[in-house]
């Protein structure tokens, strides 16, 4: 006899041995039918027993019995063994990727207002501004006036000026925003102070002080993100940033998703002029550093920003005891071309520069300029008794900052002309930097040293103005 129950999936309605206590013992039935519980088995054919007896649920099933024949038909295989699964068709959803390179050309003449407003409705809450506290604070009143939401962020690196704290709080409460503040990992900063002291930065350079208390945190930022607003420009760095794009596929970070390509980068003031950022702040009304005022343009940590001069370009103020290639902390590293950003060393300077492979152009070329060799330098350094005084640069030919200068210099050289002061330059890059920086007080190019008349000690020229009528103040006061 096959025997079946079928009920609802309350567990009271389930049938077990522990419930329905059933004997076929032929001593227990005392010739009865075999019963369970109160019903009896010789009642099952008695319907009006069963519905008194056990409430079945009416319920659908499709369980049969277990020795039950299968319906066949003309084939000899059972019917559940030509059960076929239903196919599994696997809906892949198109994904369309963005071409950045084409959005960025599209994009090129547009203003920063109406690509930050591209850049926050592609990517709402997953893109936020990067606030420096200088005047990147142009970006946040750009994102207000598109009246979508947006998020700031900010890398607190444990050493900014008071002044850029008090813009902080300013900032947030002039546009009812919170700032996401990003902090250095404590124990990587307690072991290099400890380690290399406070201000190891200006004997081996800035990059691993910045790499701990500024990439680092910027990289877990950055993290939790798709997208990042900068405020790059082309004229801030005239060695690294020239060719920033509007929009691009960060080169370096990873956003949320991971891998490469998983973070966008926006730089919606890449085209404007540092003077128009100021225009549109002044007439925006927009809170700034009170450090502006004070000569600082481009603002980083205390240490390692400081004035600069009339005439002087705004990342001078920035490590300014290293060369021009350096006047990057790292955060927009992929600005450096690929094939110089594996020459750089710790102190900023290119490889292939400081080993004199770098095939530039000489500069500071002038009948009234002395070239000087390293015999020459040397024995005009170990002259104690000298007829006559020396001003002499010690530069590198594809520094910019040398550039710049070359004609203020060549001016100088014309007018000491006749004058009883020699004028000379000394390359100093390649294989006789070491020595330039150990005999000669050089720290970054252009240095500028006076060789008085009777005296043996170079003296550094101290100023950033490089312009002819200083370089000769400098000259006169010391003849």
């Amino acid at each position: 006899m096959a025997l079946y129950v079928a009920s609802s999936s309350s567990p009271s309605t389930s049938i077990s041995s522990s419930t329905f206590p059933f004997s076929t013992s032929s001593s227990e039935l005392g010739g009865k039918s075999p019963q369970i519980g109160s019903l009896r088995l010789s009642d099952w054919n008695r319907p009006h027993v069963l519905s008194q007896g056990v409430n079945f649920s009416r319920r659908n099933c499709s369980v049969k019995p277990v020795n039950a024949e299968p319906k066949r038909n003309g084939s000899i295989v059972p019917l559940a063994a030509t059960i076929v699964a239903p196919e599994v068709v696997e809906v892949v959803e198109k994904v369309e990727v963005e071409d950045y390179n084409q959005l960025a050309k599209e994009l090129e003449c547009a203003s920063p207002l109406e690509i930050i407003d591209k850049a926050l409705e592609k990517f709402g809450n997953d893109i936020a501004i990067a606030f420096s506290g200088a005047e990147d604070v142009a970006l946040i009143e750009y994102a207000h006036l598109t009246g979508r939401p947006f998020r700031v962020f900010s890398l607190d690196t444990g050493r900014l000026n008071p002044e850029t704290y008090r813009l902080f709080d300013t900032v947030e409460k002039h546009y009812g925003i919170h700032i996401e503040y990003t902090f250095p990992d404590a124990v990587e900063v307690q072991a290099l102070v400890r380690n290399k002291g406070l201000f190891s930065f200006y004997e081996d350079g800035h990059q691993e002080c910045c790499r701990i208390r500024k990439v680092r945190p910027l990289r877990r930022a950055l993290k939790g993100l798709r997208a990042w607003i900068t405020g790059q420009r082309k004229d801030q760095s005239p060695g690294t940033r020239s060719e920033i794009p509007v929009v691009q596929v960060d080169p370096v970070f990873e956003g949320m998703d991971g891998g490469i390509g998983s973070l966008v980068k926006w730089n919606p003031v890449s085209n404007v002029q540092g003077q128009d950022i100021w225009n549109f702040l002044r007439t925006m009304n927009v809170p700034i550093n009170s450090l502006h005022s004070q000569g600082y343009i481009s603002i980083g940590c205390e240490p390692c920003t400081r004035p600069v001069l009339p005439g002087q370009h705004e990342r001078e103020g920035r490590w300014w005891w290293e060369d021009a290639k350096a006047k990057e902390c790292g955060l927009h590293k992929g600005n450096i071309k690929e094939e110089n950003t594996g020459q750089l060393n710790g102190n900023g300077n290119a490889a292939a520069q400081a080993n004199g492979t770098a095939t530039v152009p000489d500069i500071f070329n002038n009948q009234n300029l002395v070239t000087l060799g390293r015999t020459g330098i040397e024995n005009l350094a170990r002259l104690e008794n000298r007829k006559e005084p020396w001003i002499v640069v010690l530069y590198a030919p594809w520094c910019t900052f040398c550039q710049a200068m070359e004609a203020s210099y060549v001016e100088l050289a014309d007018k000491m002309e006749g004058t009883g002061v020699k004028v000379g330059k000394f390359r100093a890059d390649g294989e006789h930097k070491e020595y330039a920086k150990r005999e000669l007080q050089l720290g970054s190019f252009p240095t500028i040293l006076c060789f008085p008349k009777g005296s043996c000690r170079p003296i550094k020229y101290p100023s950033e103005k490089r312009d002819a009528e200083s370089l000769m103040a400098f000259v006169n006061a010391l003849r």
